[in-house]
């Protein structure tokens, strides 16, 4: 009885100081950490029913290093796609953020952002986003090669960021979207709501993201598709006694299974920074006979100079569909 009053007030006191709407992130994830399927051949049968599935493809190398699991973190300029919660991070200068990610076969996509602290509560941002799919092969219906063409998609996206407190922050964005293949394209609208708590000294942080709210406004041909509407929600936490940063994120897509992704950032190099991650997605790329030991599974580093900027890297292999690279340089402006 004893030991259940001690348990009983030391988990009181622990809800006192970091508050219960915080510990909602962690439950969730404690409760749904079963129902990830792990099986290669279970594909949900919502899979590929969204329209834009590139707003699905995460960006920023530190972010990407560690999993994905950056919406509790979201603490550096790729914020403003995880969390916009986040970019209240920054109150005194001006923050840029370059990326270059080269996806697999010839896929490639780009990122540039900025944020700008208005006041002590006050912060906007903005980015751009693009992704090519390469060349390809255009035939007739004899299977005639007639010609090439191409895709992309392009994405423009205005944030912005209110302080409540310390502790609280909440985040906007809006997004235009533009598709198009060959002579074909599609637009669409959609926004994204953030929520981060902040605790002392930032060793806990905690936030829900709810992404890619809208609509198609119209199809390739006639025909229009739901948004690939996602809730993130996650946690950070810095060890006492430990050089180390961890993460974990729940994500749950409406046209998927939910992932789990769980990162770690070592930084007793400072300023070098390495990090390391797990993605649940991975298991999508495991086909049978497919050599995918390491499948939703992250590296990357991190490297600090002239004054707080940063080139940071990750490396993501993808089994059979080849591995995926990115670069990323933030810093102030």
């Amino acid at each position: 009885m004893y030991l259940a009053l001690k348990e009983f007030k030391i988990m009181k006191e622990f809800m006192k100081k970091y508050n219960i709407t915080v510990l909602i992130v962690l439950v969730l994830i404690l409760m749904s950490s079963s129902s990830f399927a792990l099986d290669p051949n279970d594909i949900n049968d919502d899979a590929g029913t969204s329209a834009f599935p590139f707003l699905k493809i995460n960006i920023g190398a530190r972010a990407v290093a560690m999993g994905g699991a950056f919406t509790g973190l979201a603490n550096d300029e790729s914020a403003l796609y995880y969390n916009p919660a986040g970019i209240s991070t920054f109150d005194e200068n001006n923050q840029y953020i370059l990326g270059y990610h080269n996806y697999f076969v010839d896929i490639q996509s780009g990122f540039i952002g900025f944020i700008k602290p208005i006041n002590n509560e006050l912060n906007i941002g903005g980015y751009i986003s693009y992704l090519n799919y390469g060349e390809f092969i255009e035939t007739n219906q004899l299977g005639e090669v007639t010609g090439d063409f191409s895709g992309s998609d392009y994405l423009m996206a205005v944030s912005g960021s209110y302080k409540l407190n310390y502790y609280y922050s909440v985040g906007l964005t809006f997004k235009a979207i533009y598709e198009k293949i060959q002579d074909f394209s599609s637009h669409g609208i959609a926004f994204d709501i953030g929520f981060k708590y902040t605790g002392d000294r930032e060793r806990f942080t905690a936030g829900l993201a709810i992404q890619n709210i809208g609509t198609q406004l119209s199809g390739f041909v006639s025909e229009k598709y739901s948004l690939p509407l996602t809730v993130r929600g996650g946690i950070s936490i810095k060890p006492r006694g430990l050089p180390l940063l961890l993460a974990t994120d729940l994500i749950i897509p409406k046209d998927n299974s939910m992932d789990l992704a769980i990162g770690a950032e070592y930084i007793e190099l400072e300023p070098i920074y390495l990090r390391m991650g797990w993605n649940s997605f991975g298991n999508n790329f495991k086909i049978e006979g497919s050599d995918a030991g390491f499948a939703g599974l992250s590296f990357g580093l991190g490297f600090n100079f002239n004054n707080e900027k940063q080139i940071s890297y990750s490396f993501s292999p993808s089994a059979d569909l080849g591995d995926s690279h990115r670069i990323t340089l933030t810093g102030s402006m």
